[in-house]
């Protein structure tokens, strides 16, 4: 199976992206993940991690982290634009940037490539591969809707980490988890059990 790529941006919603990839290296995938410098920032202010930019100290730290011996991962720097990911060339199962900021949503439908995150999401949009984009605001301004609407017409799914109730989570830890299973089923993963709507209860 061909890699994933797991972004995460500056935005406020960082144990999303943490969830994300503890599950899919449980389930034995590769991931090459790509921390925006507003992600280190933000991890910072919210959970207290300092999360090392070396990439093999990354790599060491998630690992430690997670707790987690499975799949394969691979870490690289925001800005290192030479990276394998980096070329349409390299090939990849899907792309998935979560938590998305608003500023990486108008500079990627905009076709500028700051930093290796709007690269990755500029190949998998010219070469068709799958690219999620879970974009973290409230409310939704007009240019930040037609800048969404303007990448799903170009081929992204746009997915919203929405909250359910049906599931009767008990625990914040519930919800993070139906968010992120949520958000890898368009991809035909099933990462975790996952109480699904099957009706009204009788």
């Amino acid at each position: 199976m061909h890699p994933y790529v797991l972004a995460v941006t500056g935005a406020s919603a960082q144990p999303l992206a943490e969830r994300s990839l503890e599950l899919l290296l449980a389930n034995g995938r590769t991931v090459h993940l790509v921390l925006s410098r507003g992600a280190h920032a933000v991890f910072r202010a919210e959970q207290g991690l300092t999360i090392p930019v070396d990439s093999k100290k990354q790599i060491s730290f998630w690992r430690q982290r997670l707790n987690v011996n499975k799949g394969e991962l691979i870490c690289h720097r925001w800005n290192d634009q030479s990276a394998s990911i980096a070329s349409g060339s390299y090939r990849t199962k899907a792309m998935v940037i979560v938590p998305c900021s608003m500023g990486t949503v108008g500079r990627v439908n905009a076709g500028v490539a700051m930093d290796l995150i709007e690269r990755c999401a500029d190949v998998h949009l010219k070469e068709k591969r799958p690219l999620v984009i879970a974009p973290r605001e409230t409310p939704f301004s007009l240019i930040h809707l037609r800048n969404l609407t303007a990448l799903a017409e170009a081929g992204a799914t746009i997915a919203p980490p929405t909250p359910a109730w049906y599931t009767q989570p008990r625990t914040l830890e519930d919800m993070v988890n139906f968010l992120v299973v949520r958000l890898f089923d368009g991809l035909d993963e099933d990462l975790a059990p996952l109480q699904r709507w099957s009706g009204p209860l009788r």
